[in-house]
């Protein structure tokens, strides 16, 4: 790729793998006229390169102050308040989570062009608060560190443009990955500030749109999907809402899980959202069990679009299960809570239809199945609960579902405890039209290193001292995922790994980018032990890997199509 030093904004010059790579410091617009920032004319996403989210924590020892009270504004809230352990200092500040459930820093967020043999080509910065022209009124967008469901990367369903969420709020503000949104106030969240949640588009340019959201109040939203075909233009979104007591507030039971939300032509400074549009909701009650916690069962993680039909995933969380869903906009497909899509289903086109006095007692109608097949036991009846998280269709006859694992570090056998996990990694099921369900074939896992610790440069070694586990990070399992398949029937898919540690949040610790193919056709579990993870790309100290997609397609300034590869190398 051409490098040009750009007019507008700074350039740093820095060096990866043998080759000049540039980080642009992307500006926020400060022109009320429009949402959207500058166009970048200097940077290009080339379709068949990757793209990555990437979080890097700004390692101030003044982020935080020990015997500080956590969570935020405690003392005017329900509390309790606890007195930080340790300052802002990179890991040792994550420690603060062992005493501060709700304990975050927000961070900058990366865009990473890579090849798909790894090789970066450069990093567009998300508009934040540390940028030279970026003030309180700029669009701008971050993550919380070490939030580590945050920043799935999807592409729009035009392909046009690469889609993900975060916090309208500066970098370095605590706390705000559990913070209310500013139209919904839990009033027991033990965290006193408020945040927009927001959504981030970016094109092919560097041009970025933001749409704010009351919704995943007290919690995160975790990925979303444009879908702009065929007339539509709205939002698909994946989250969890609530950080509070029981019973949650209707805006909480409103903005949890999957969402609905019309995009916005205005800059953030202009924007006053409405009480969040839930897209669609499930409740266990679907399947004869008892009733959980309103709007818990709609805690969804990874999100992708096939054939119109929005899935969602669950993997995480004591209530419901944890499992695969899709959205019934037919309303026929599974009159007991499990089924498969009906043959042309319609995408989702608005919100879900509910009843207002109904929230706290029976909670949103259910318009969502569990994928027939897949798990639908509850997660608190299983002593290793399932934990899928991204998913990716290669056919109609082929979903591959990641598994981040357990995350289990209560004691010293936690690497052992990694390495034993059979379901963690990449899981491979197949269709059967015959039995109209979907079967677990294999789970992918050799080379994946389950288990085995690494070192990462500057990391501590040894214990930590406030776990009294080891330092050191061992993959766990995988989160986000992507993929294409070959001329030769081959998948290849790419995913980003979780970890184990003693660090007080694992969410953290450095992990990596990966990459396995697999054999479209193969359904033998002893053939797929022979498919072999390989590491694409490694964070480093105080950094994060969170999403990977595919770059965003479309057209040149010259209105050429872009339809041809441009990834600097050749596999």
């Amino acid at each position: 790729m051409q490098q040009i030093r750009p007019k507008h904004q700074s350039l740093r010059l820095a060096t990866a793998k043998g080759i000049a790579v540039l980080s642009l410091a992307a500006l926020a617009s400060t022109n009320p006229a429009g949402a959207e920032d500058h166009d970048h004319s200097h940077l290009r996403f080339f379709s068949g390169n990757l793209v990555v989210s990437r979080s890097v924590y700004d390692n101030n020892a003044n982020n935080v102050k020990i015997g500080a009270l956590l969570p935020v504004n405690c003392a005017n809230t329900v509390g309790p308040c606890a007195a930080a352990i340790d300052n802002g200092t990179y890991p040792f500040v994550f420690n603060n989570d062992t005493i501060d459930a709700s304990f975050g820093i927000t961070s900058k967020i990366f865009l990473d062009q890579i090849t798909p043999s790894g090789s970066l080509l450069d990093s567009l910065e998300v508009p934040n608060s540390s940028l030279k022209n970026v003030r309180s009124e700029s669009n701008q967008l971050v993550t919380s560190f070490s939030s580590k469901s945050e920043m799935a990367l999807n592409l729009s369903t035009d392909g046009k443009l690469l889609t993900f969420m975060g916090y309208v709020a500066p970098i370095n503000t605590l706390d705000v990955s559990n913070s209310n949104t500013p139209g919904v106030i839990d009033p027991t969240n033990p965290v006193g500030i408020n945040f927009y949640r927001a959504v981030a588009t970016v094109n092919r340019n560097g041009r970025f749109t933001f749409t704010e959201t009351n919704a995943y109040s007290g919690n995160n939203g975790r990925a979303t999907i444009l879908n702009n075909s065929n007339g539509a233009n709205f939002f698909y979104t994946a989250g969890n809402a609530g950080n509070g007591g029981n019973p949650q507030p209707n805006g909480v039971v409103l903005g949890a899980g999957a969402q609905f939300i019309d995009p916005s032509t205005a800059p953030e400074s202009f924007q006053t959202p409405a009480a969040p549009t839930p897209l669609a909701s499930f409740s266990v009650t679907e399947l004869g069990d008892k009733a959980d916690k309103i709007g818990k069962d709609d805690n969804f993680r990874g999100l992708t679009i096939f054939n119109n039909v929005v899935y969602l995933t669950k993997g995480s969380g004591s209530n419901g299960v944890n499992t695969v869903y899709f959205v019934d906009t037919t309303g026929t497909a599974c009159p007991k809570g499990v089924g498969i899509p009906a043959v042309g289903a319609p995408a989702p086109i608005a919100p879900l239809t509910f009843d207002p006095t109904k929230l706290q007692t029976t909670g949103l109608p259910s318009n969502m199945c569990i994928l027939a097949g897949f798990p639908t036991t509850l997660a608190k009846n299983l002593a290793t609960p399932a934990a899928p998280f991204g998913l990716w269709f290669a056919n109609a006859d082929t979903l591959y579902v990641a598994d981040e694992g357990d995350q289990f570090a209560g004691d010293t056998t936690l690497y052992t405890h990694a390495a034993a996990q059979t379901t963690a990694g990449i899981q491979k099921w197949i269709f059967n039209s015959t039995t109209n369900t979907w079967s677990l074939a294999y789970t992918l896992q050799t080379g994946l290193e389950l288990g085995v610790p690494y070192t990462v440069n500057q990391y501590p070694t040894g214990n930590n001292a406030a776990t009294k586990l080891p330092w050191a990070p061992a993959t766990d399992g995988i989160r986000n995922i992507t993929g294409s398949v070959d001329n030769h029937g081959k998948a290849i898919i790419y995913g980003i790994t979780s970890t184990v540690s003693g660090n007080g949040d694992q969410g953290a610790d450095p992990n990596r980018l990966v990459a396995v193919t697999d054999t479209l056709t193969n359904t033998d579990a002893a053939k797929a032990t022979t498919e072999k993870f390989t590491i694409i790309r490694k964070a480093e100290f105080a950094e994060v890997l969170r999403g990977v997609s595919f770059a965003p397609s479309g057209k040149d300034n010259d209105n050429r199509d872009d339809d041809h590869d441009h990834n600097g190398d050749r596999d």
